[in-house]
């Protein structure tokens, strides 16, 4: 079986998944680049565990629900149901791999599917076919704490996973809100300048200067008021790291509503190869 990359995949708004957008036109088409895998991990932005007690949690229902996490969209996307089964025994391996590597985290066999899960594989595999299992984060843990949750994963990688970092590369509301501008507006310097630094340091292959972005970057604060949409990318970072480093490699680049930049990243498989 072919080793499958890992993704981080920026989500964006949910209605991504009804407004067309160079980012949904090309999460539409990635599924067909990639291996089919045999079942999909997804670790959310939106499954936070700072806000669960602590715990972090991974989906253990064979047939997770679809979660409207959101307020205020039209009627179409509550409608939306993403009806992928689950993976309870995949459920149970990741348990033992995370606690193996002293990562303690425990099955929740009623938890759905959130946006940042369902939304891009809606789009991507559209089917729902493939079983789908989502593993949280925690906004109060360190990069260095995400990107180890990530190493822990890497051997599902050679067991058909495909693991899934979901969050977004830049993420400021309140920008968005203050002044509301059109999906197709062009980004402004603050937000391209600190994706572009990104990937200048993914191109330099300084990994630690990315974990902390948030401080080191253009911008970083700016673009990140809050963690949790760039933990999934350490998760992501760590699952595709390698013996001889990391290879990431800038699998899109656009924005939506101007500061929502919606970069995809593979990480650990043969540049170019998707």
């Amino acid at each position: 079986m072919r080793r499958l990359p890992s993704l981080f995949v920026s989500h964006g708004s949910p209605m991504m998944a009804l407004e067309p957008s160079p980012a949904r036109t090309f999460l539409a088409g990635l599924g067909a680049r990639l291996p089919r895998p045999r079942a999909i991990l997804v670790v959310s932005a939106h499954h936070d565990a700072a806000f669960e007690g602590g715990r972090a949690t991974v989906t253990a229902s064979p047939a997770p629900p679809t979660i409207h996490d959101f307020g205020g969209f039209p009627d179409e996307l509550f409608a939306m149901r993403y009806p992928a089964p689950g993976d309870p025994a995949l459920a149970g391996r990741i348990v033992d791999l995370l606690g193996a590597h002293g990562l303690p985290v425990i099955a929740d066999p009623e938890r759905g599917l959130d946006h940042g899960a369902w939304v891009p594989l809606s789009l991507a595999y559209p089917a729902a076919d493939i079983p789908v299992v989502q593993l949280s984060i925690a906004s109060n843990a360190s990069p260095e704490w995400h990107f180890a949750l990530g190493r822990a994963l890497a051997p599902l990688r050679d067991e058909g996973v495909l693991i899934i970092g979901s969050g977004s590369i830049t993420h400021n509301l309140r920008a968005y809100f203050t002044t509301r501008p059109p999906i197709d507006a062009p980004a402004p310097a603050w937000v391209r300048g600190f994706t572009d630094w990104i990937a200048d340091r993914f191109a330099a292959g300084a990994v630690d200067d990315v974990l902390h972005a948030v401080e080191r970057a253009p911008h970083g604060k700016d673009n990140h008021p809050t963690p949790d949409h760039i933990l999934p990318l350490f998760v992501a970072m760590g699952a595709g790291a390698e013996a001889g480093g990391l290879t990431a490699e800038r699998l899109h680049d656009s924005t939506t509503y101007a500061v929502l930049a919606m970069d995809v990243y593979a990480f650990g498989g043969e540049p170019a190869a998707l």
